[in-house]
Parts: structure tokens; sequence; C-alpha cells
């Protein structure tokens, strides 16, 4: 994948990451309210977070 499309997707992952991020923080501020949700939320930010890693890595310095 050329370099400029592969910034372009840990640009894209990066924000996806920090959605769930976001909605994972959203939902222990509404505990108990939503407690159901907590490993749903949770496995989706570390799938967000693995992917951005993951594009990261193929990241070369130029």
């Amino acid at each position: 994948m050329p370099s400029d499309e592969l910034k372009a997707l840990v640009r894209k992952l990066n924000a996806q990451a920090t959605q769930a991020k976001m909605d994972l923080h959203d939902l222990s501020e509404e505990l108990p309210i939503g407690w159901e949700r907590i490993p749903e939320q949770a496995q989706k930010t570390f799938d967000a977070y693995a992917k951005l890693a993951e594009a990261r890595a193929r990241l070369v310095p130029e």
C-alpha cells in the first residue's frame, strides 16, 4: 500500500479507535446503567486499537 494511502488509513483507524474509547468512557460514566454492554464495547475498543497498532507498524519512516 502506498505511503499516502497507509497514512490515510492510520488517520481513519485512529479516529475509529478514539471514538470507541470515548464510547467506552461514556458507558463507564453511566454505570450501573448499561453494564451489560461492557464486554461488547470493551472488545470493540480492543479491536479498534489492535487494527490501529497493526497499521502503524506497517508505516516505515521516510
